[in-house]
């Protein structure tokens, strides 16, 4: 893009001093480009012509040029909400430094990097993120959230024994069986530990009963 103007100066309160300015295209880092005065629309041709996100205040666009000088593309097909700099996404943004949550924003967000609407979040991806929380990993950023979606990483895997723990409780609890027994969760646990162990399925029956009656006969009423 060719932007070859000859400007007035309003960084100094509009005092009239004039300076020349080279084509965007000559400028070879964002430091350079910040020593000019940019109108917005100017801003916003600029990005378009870079295929880049155009909307937006005077401020987002200059930093969605900063983003560019860096390497990172925001383009336009992917703008969801922006508000202010800290509200830019892009693939390589980390978790923690973008306010990320399990939102309408974010789901709309991912539906239009991967191109699946109406997007869901998947079991893992909450698992993931409450470890990125737990050990503040800088360096987990929306890009490895995605290949968490695809099942392409194995940074943290839901725990599915939980629902079926907590199908076999209910199941147990149900069963007019269970009533025999003053403490059913510790029941229930015990017979849990040796399904859970054991090459069986996960699920609860009335043959377990007979089968660890010795292991649970002390909690007879």
């Amino acid at each position: 893009m060719q932007i070859d103007v000859t400007v007035i100066d309003m960084k100094g309160g509009g005092d009239g001093l004039v300076e020349n300015r080279p084509s965007f295209k000559e400028i070879k880092s964002f430091e350079e480009f910040n020593q000019y005065y940019w109108y917005r629309e100017e801003l916003s041709q600029i990005c378009k012509s870079l295929g880049l996100e155009y909307r937006g205040t005077k401020k987002e666009l200059t930093f969605i040029i900063e983003q560019y000088f860096q390497g990172n593309k925001i383009e336009k097909s992917l703008r969801k909400g922006l508000k202010t700099q800290s509200e830019v996404i892009t693939l390589e943004t980390p978790l923690l430094n973008c306010g990320f949550s399990f939102n309408q924003k974010f789901r709309e967000y991912f539906a239009a990097v991967t191109g699946v609407s109406p997007f869901k979040f998947n079991a893992d991806m909450p698992t993931a993120w409450r470890k990125v929380k737990r050990n503040h990993d800088l360096k987990f950023t929306i890009q490895d959230m995605i290949k968490i979606y695809y099942g392409e990483s194995d940074y943290a895997k839901y725990d599915h024994s939980a629902c079926q723990w907590n199908q076999f409780l209910k199941d147990f609890c149900t069963d007019e069986c269970s009533h025999q027994y003053a403490n059913k969760l510790t029941v229930a646990a015990i017979l849990w530990r040796e399904v859970r162990d054991s090459k069986n399925e996960k699920v609860y029956s009335k043959q377990l009963l007979k089968e660890h009656s010795h292991k649970i006969e002390a909690y007879l009423k």
